[in-house]
């Protein structure tokens, strides 16, 4: 049993660096190429407002103590930092993906648009479109290398917390089996 608050422990730690990057990953997201300007004048894309990582991992934050520090009596909340961090890796995954999707929030000949909203991601694979975004400068590549960040870090977030989670289980089992049948 030992090993297992070992392992909750260092599956904590793990989720530390990856919440610190979601956040600042999110931050940069609100100041392409470091202006404040189209935050300003709210000329960010739709999906860039829901945060994907900043506010779940800003949770993850506050609850990786949980996973730190899981002695037996602390175990269940292990389990629902655990069920709260495989939610919001979830969350940022699809947040993410969608607004890769849709593309970004940019100035175009035609005036402020979404150029790429009716491809379904194919402008992905043609970087040869991207220069319809005239301003942010370099917008697309801002986003998608971010938003690809964001995608990466919230598959290994999920990753870490289905871990814990079955960690946790395992370790809580017993207990409970015990108290139930003796």
């Amino acid at each position: 049993m030992c090993c297992s608050v070992g392992f909750a422990r260092s599956l904590g730690l793990a989720l530390l660096p990856l919440a610190l990057c979601s956040v600042l990953a999110n931050l940069l997201l609100l100041f392409p190429m470091g202006e404040i300007t189209y935050i300003q004048q709210d000329r960010l894309a739709s999906y860039i407002w829901y945060f994907g990582g900043l506010g779940v991992n800003t949770s993850l934050l506050f609850l990786k103590h949980c996973l730190c520090a899981a002695v037996p009596s602390q175990m269940c909340g292990s389990v629902l930092a655990a069920i709260i961090g495989l939610l919001g890796s979830g969350y940022c995954f699809v947040i993410s993906g969608l607004a890769l999707i849709q593309g970004p929030h940019c100035f175009t000949s035609y005036g402020w648009s979404y150029p790429f909203a009716d491809q379904r991601g194919r402008y992905l694979l043609q970087p040869e479109n991207w220069s319809w975004c005239l301003q942010p400068i370099n917008i697309v590549e801002w986003n998608v290398t971010l938003l690809c960040v964001l995608l990466g870090l919230a598959v290994l977030e999920f990753i870490i917390c289905l871990l814990q989670l079955g960690n946790g289980l395992l370790y809580i089992l017993p207990f409970i089996y015990h108290d139930y049948f003796y």
